[in-house]
């Protein structure tokens, strides 16, 4: 059955088979009957969370040391109980294989470019006896902190070689994983002098904003809660493509997108494979299930996988979690995927846009607050049973649709990413000016409320006859889906679509916890100065009518009317990032103590680096991938626009020197932002232009054909069935 195939099929074909037998212990089989049993049940989920530091896997070791899982809910073990901690986890990762440590954090600036997004130092447990022998140590001291060098990450003036520190402290709202031989303990990283550094920290900040101001406010209301917590369920998407023609494009390899590339005959016009079958004559489906099986053992339910809408892409999705939870799962599937899909003959595509003419991917943000004792204050249900009140609710609501239109910009900000310039505003990627969507029934309650007429909300469902006998009648709601809007509110939830896939998103949800913490703060200091909350939220709606928006965001006149009424629209990336430093925004994140200005004026400094480093590098793929393939291919042929694509070659590098030669970070930005998406673009046309007219077997790139056509081009298993 193997004979006749190329090596790398008949590797990818063993290595499939092995992997399948690992992951039907751990995924549930093809075919099972309905009713599991207790026993049947824990075969199918066996191994879930055996290497996550939590729940009943951590309290059978902390409960050797007398302590419980219950002790790592209070941040205050570190302080008491830090050495007995280290010493379960110690008996933990011993019997788990593992033998080294790291705290691992999330430096800035990372996506697009850095393996698995995360850094680390991995030290082994070890030290040497007065016998010259080794000893196995891990001790409380260990766990809690640890010391690097902060000045070889982006920092953004923060940090220089001379005043290098960078200190690592234990997250305690995260969980200690294993891989491999390493545990990995989520940290902050922060500078000698407590600027944060990395993600996390202000993500961390963020959220205990959010808890102060909005638990005050619930109390104001009626409502006690003991605290509030932004909730996260992150939708991931990326491409799966075949290795062998990966590596055959230096532009994927080393910037993650084609920066040029005819289009295939076949792309994504007849929808087909939206939500299709995975096809078992394809590795694509081996290669998810052993994605899922890894990260189950991790900890993370990747629930849900389908095909998406471009040919060869795909998305996974969790359950939701708390956002510094969501954050650091999604990190580590996002390095699962990469790795696991090169065990598979395949390489996975995490950037923006990748390829041209087709969808690109998303990492939709759906976005929830929960109080620590369950209630979801997006629930309108939940929100009216646990407070006993029907006002709590449009009040939240009001001050979240306030937080929106007054901070469309720092919403834009946050999704500024290099991949996002192709993406936004095309192919179900939410253009780049932030109005929100609450569909009719949720817009007429916060109408009438906001006029005086309180009471519950009913929203409205209505019954769907679907003409048959045998399927149907079946309750719908009342409102559809908007996908075209960058911030709908889905009945329990709001959907920040717009989010990057290649993005840590820790700085979408800074920004959610920070402008609805402030948002809270200014309801909550009306109503002790004596307002009714009633009358502060109407107030607010009044002002911020302008935001809500049930329409079609893709139409142009409505995205013109948009604008014309004020709400926040910055088409560019670059001015997106700038609007960091506005000073209404160094107020915010000041006052509500989660960013210095120094802190904030850095990462914008670090986010136009970003982008300037990623075109840099695209710009360079181009003029060698002109020089070395296309231009020698047009040659051989003896046809193509040479002329035209050695004067391309040249204004791209003219361009390019300009960008270096420039000293302002934010002129060269935007510098970079021109050659990128003018000069650059109509080169690639003159490119394109020579693919199209050269034979085949001249072409040295692979070309859409070869890339984006999985099912077609790979070699089934003989027993796939």
């Amino acid at each position: 059955g193997q004979r006749g195939r190329p090596q790398a099929t008949r590797e990818r074909v063993a290595t499939a088979a092995a992997m399948k037998k690992s992951t039907a212990a751990m995924m549930m089989p093809r075919r099972l009957a309905r009713g599991l049993s207790d026993k049947a049940t824990a075969r199918v989920y066996e191994g879930f969370g055996t290497d996550v530091f939590k729940g009943a896997v951590a309290d059978k070791y902390l409960k050797a040391h007398g302590l419980s899982a219950a002790t790592l809910d209070d941040p205050s073990w570190r302080d008491n109980h830090a050495d007995q901690v280290a010493a379960a986890v110690s008996d933990w990762a011993a019997d788990r294989g593992a033998t080294s440590f790291c705290h691992w954090f999330q430096p800035l600036a990372a996506s697009g470019v850095r393996h698995g997004l995360t850094g680390q130092v991995q030290n082994m447990m070890i030290k040497f006896g007065d016998d010259g022998q080794p000893e196995w140590d891990f001790k409380g001291k260990d766990l809690l902190k640890g010391e690097t060098d902060g000045s070889s990450y982006p920092n953004g003036g923060l940090r220089a070689t001379h005043t290098a520190g960078g200190y690592l402290a234990v997250d305690t709202t995260s969980t200690i994983f294993r891989r491999e031989d390493a545990i990995y303990i989520p940290a902050c990283f922060v500078s000698y002098y407590g600027d944060a550094l990395d993600e996390k920290t202000p993500l961390l900040r963020a959220n205990e904003a959010m808890s102060r101001e909005g638990t005050r406010l619930l109390k104001l209301l009626g409502f006690n809660v003991g605290s509030i917590n932004s909730n996260i369920g992150l939708e991931q998407e990326f491409f799966l493509i075949p290795r062998e023609a990966y590596q055959k494009r230096p532009d994927l390899m080393l910037t993650g997108r084609t920066i040029m590339g005819k289009n295939a005959p076949r792309g994504q016009e007849m929808c087909d494979h939206y939500m299709g079958p995975f096809s078992l004559a394809a590795p694509a489906i081996d290669c998810v299930q052993e994605i899922q099986r890894q990260a189950m053992r991790m900890g993370i339910p990747l629930r849900t996988r389908h095909r998406e809408v471009a040919p060869n892409q795909y998305e996974m999705a969790p359950l939701f979690g708390s956002a510094t939870t969501q954050v650091d799962q999604n990190v580590w599937a996002m390095q699962i995927i990469e790795e696991v899909a090169s065990q598979y003959g395949l390489a996975a595509l995490l950037q923006e846009k990748p390829f041209n003419d087709v969808n690109g991917s998303g990492k939709h943000n759906n976005w929830s607050i929960g109080t620590n004792c369950g209630v979801n204050l997006l629930n309108v249900a939940q929100v009216a049973k646990a407070s006993g009140s029907h006002e709590v609710f449009p009040v939240i609501m009001s001050a979240i649709v306030a937080a929106v239109d007054k901070h469309g910009d720092l919403m834009r900000a946050a999704i500024a990413s290099p991949g996002n310039d192709f993406r936004l505003g095309a192919c179900e990627a939410p253009p780049a000016i932030i109005s929100t969507y609450l569909g009719e029934d949720m817009t007429k309650y916060l109408e009438a409320f906001k006029n005086g007429s309180g009471g519950e909300y009913k929203p409205n469902t209505k019954m769907l006859d679907l003409g048959v006998g045998s399927a149907g009648p079946i309750e719908v709601p009342a409102e559809d889906r908007n996908r075209t809007s960058p911030f709908p509110y889905g009945g329990h939830r709001f959907e920040f679509r717009a989010v990057g896939s290649s993005q840590n998103v820790s700085l979408v949800n800074t920004v959610l916890a920070t402008i609805c913490a402030e948002s809270f703060k200014n309801f909550a200091d009306a109503i002790e100065a004596g307002q009714k909350p009633q009358a502060v939220a109407a107030a607010a709606l009044d002002e911020h009518w302008k935001v809500i928006f049930n329409g079609n965001n893709y139409d142009e006149a409505n995205q013109q009317m948009l604008t014309d009424r004020g709400v926040w629209r910055i088409d560019s990336g670059v001015d997106a990032i700038c609007r960091l430093s506005a000073s209404k925004n160094v107020e915010l994140f000041s006052k509500m103590g989660v960013l210095r200005e120094p802190e904030l004026l850095a990462r914008k400094d670090i986010l136009l680096e970003h982008y300037i480093g990623t075109v840099e590098m695209e710009a360079g793929c181009m003029l060698d991938m002109i020089h070395h393939h296309v231009l020698p291919s047009c040659k051989e042929a003896g046809v193509g626009p040479v002329a035209g694509l050695e004067k391309g070659s040249a204004s791209v590098k003219a361009a390019l020197d300009a960008v270096v030669a420039e000293e302002d970070v934010e002129k060269k930005a935007a510098l970079a932002r021109t050659l990128r998406l003018e000069t650059m673009e109509s080169v690639r046309a003159v490119c394109d232009e020579a693919e199209t007219v050269v034979p085949h077997k001249y072409w040295t790139l692979a070309t859409y054909n070869e890339l984006l056509f999985l099912d077609a081009t790979s070699g089934g298993s003989p027993d796939m069935f």
